[in-house]
């Protein structure tokens, strides 16, 4: 899971999600709405009597936060909660099993911000009788950033690309101080980084049509999508 905003549980059950499957929490940053869900779900978590260690990777500054609320309201929890320390300013693979490598994507916001890139993987044998991984698939997910050119590099080629589009062109002097993007800016993103799709979304609350963004991010990267709230996309 990316991020945990107030309102996670409620759509953990509109969408029928298995809960017990989701064994790692990864957060870009400690704005509330990307995190404000979490004390909420690892409480319900415990009343639901979870087994399985629950982990969770972020800014340092989370568990000195999160770790005195939760041994406030949630006590004698039948699993875990492992917090794993990350730097959001540097690029480094922060998690990796037998089929999925995350790796830090550095940004630019108000504060320490990261997106993520998943890399799909599957344990192939070659000749010799050796194993090794083989890349099937990369998603990048870029949270809240002031345009950042730095990251094409990075993302370059992958499957599919989820970039915020906070700002429409006409409200792109904004940008400067609240250190998003407009929609145009993540299309260029992905443009340059030669992407398979764009996926947009984190839209001001100023515009109601959603659609304006996707019409300036396609006349700069045709194969744009907005990314709508409770539905699934094959990557």
């Amino acid at each position: 899971m990316i991020d945990c905003g107030e309102g996670a549980q409620l759509t953990f059950r509109q969408m029928g999600l298995k809960t017990a499957r989701l064994y790692n929490i990864f957060i870009s940053h400690l704005h509330g709405d990307h995190c404000f869900g979490l004390l909420g779900l690892i409480c319900t978590f415990g009343m639901l009597h979870r087994q399985q260690p629950l982990h969770i990777y972020a800014h340092p500054d989370l568990q000195k936060n999160l770790r005195p609320l939760l041994d406030y309201h949630c006590t004698g929890m039948s699993y875990e909660v492992l917090f794993h320390d990350i730097n959001p300013r540097k690029r480094e693979i922060i998690y990796e099993d037998r089929t999925v490598l995350v790796e830090t994507i550095p940004l630019k916001h108000g504060v320490p911000t990261c997106g993520f890139l998943f890399y799909d993987r599957h344990r192939k044998i070659n000749e010799q009788g050796e194993f090794y991984y083989h890349t099937r698939k990369r998603y990048a997910y870029v949270s809240d950033t002031q345009y950042r050119p730095t990251i094409v590099e990075q993302i370059h080629g992958v499957g599919t690309l989820f970039h915020e589009t906070t700002y429409l062109e006409e409200d792109a002097f904004r940008c400067a101080t609240t250190l998003h993007s407009t929609a145009k800016q993540a299309a260029a993103i992905a443009r340059d980084a030669e992407v398979a799709e764009l996926l947009i979304g984190h839209f001001s609350s100023r515009v109601n049509d959603h659609n304006r963004f996707l019409e300036e991010a396609l006349e700069v990267f045709p194969d744009t999508r907005l990314a709508v709230e409770r539905q699934s996309y094959t990557l």
